[in-house]
């Protein structure tokens, strides 16, 4: 009987010892993201295969967005329609500035004839003053220059009128001109918002990661949120690890920590990695991990982020030394 308890005490001190290797454990998780569709259509083409490296914005599929197409060709006739009820006020312009033009003629020649008239008046005045020209011819005179003032005054009032003209057309038109855009912005920005909607037409990836799961396949049916792929970026892993209470005085975020994961033939592979987030409320020890003090039920998780070389997997156990 005693032959067997020294070999028995060995194994004992041996799983004892690897007990004491590692401070607590966990398995790596990565931070997944589901893809789903964006709008409802027929998936015209999908170039996705599970494992494949995507880079951010890389366009891999195409929905269907011909009703949505044809939607925007309808707006733009409307706005074309509209644009055709625009109205110039420039040709009415064009015909009350001939008659500005006309009138400034007449009213120079008017001046030219005042000129005249005044010159006239005067000389018989100085004829009557001398008894060479009787009153009647100088009261002729001085109706002839009241003739040509009032003439002008004339002139200058319908020259003020076609200004004034010209003015209030500009006015109406600009009205009119105001009341046909005001249909027309509404449809400029519904052209905005078909052409946003017809991005959503064009799958993408999110973030340079690795596909994880192609969920849809091109020919098939996809509807808003409905997932197409999912994606992670696996350049780093986070071990979601547990530690006990009177752990937590050793542990703060920031930390940098060794980590221990199986490699080949019985060997063990160590990492470096760094406290991300540590849970300010306990919970119980899942079935799954061994902490170091068996006896603990409640636990703290914490996440610690390890640059992966292309060797950790999700879902792979890892244990902690601090």
């Amino acid at each position: 009987m005693k032959k067997y308890i020294l070999p028995l005490l060995l194994l004992v001190m041996i799983s004892c010892k690897k007990t004491a290797e590692y401070d607590a454990s966990g398995t790596f998780e990565a931070d997944e993201i589901m893809v789903t569709a964006e709008t409802t259509g027929k998936i015209l083409e999908l170039k996705l295969e599970e494992g494949q490296q995507l880079t951010e914005n890389q366009q891999i599929g195409m929905i269907d967005g011909k009703g949505v197409e044809l939607q925007k060709e309808q707006v733009l006739a409307s706005i074309n329609a509209i644009d055709e009820k625009i109205n110039s006020a420039n040709p009415q312009i064009q015909v009350l500035q001939s008659q500005i033009i006309g009138q400034k003629a007449n009213i120079s020649v008017l001046q030219e004839q005042l000129s005249t008239a005044i010159r006239e008046r005067n000389r018989v005045s100085n004829l009557v003053k001398s008894d060479a020209a009787t009153k009647k011819q100088l009261d002729d005179a001085n109706s002839q220059v009241a003739v040509v003032q009032k003439q002008i005054a004339v002139a200058n009032a319908q020259l003020q009128t076609l200004n004034q003209q010209i003015s209030a057309t500009e006015e109406q038109i600009s009205i009119q001109n105001r009341a046909v855009l005001s249909e027309k912005n509404p449809n400029q920005k519904k052209v905005l918002q078909i052409d946003d909607q017809l991005k959503h037409n064009i799958i993408t990836s999110p973030i340079n990661g690795t596909v994880l799961t192609k969920y849809m396949y091109k020919g098939e049916f996809a509807t808003v949120g409905k997932p197409i792929f999912k994606i992670a970026n696996l350049d780093e892993m986070i071990l979601r690890a547990y530690f006990t209470g009177d752990q937590l005085a050793k542990i703060k975020v920031g930390q940098n920590v060794k980590i221990l994961v199986d490699a080949e033939d019985g060997k063990t592979k160590e990492l470096n990695g760094t406290i991300d987030w540590i849970s300010p409320k306990s919970e119980f020890t899942p079935k799954t991990i061994q902490t170091k003090d068996e006896r603990a039920n409640l636990v703290y998780a914490a996440k610690i982020r390890v640059k992966n070389d292309g060797f950790l997997k999700i879902g792979m156990y890892g244990e902690v030394k601090l």
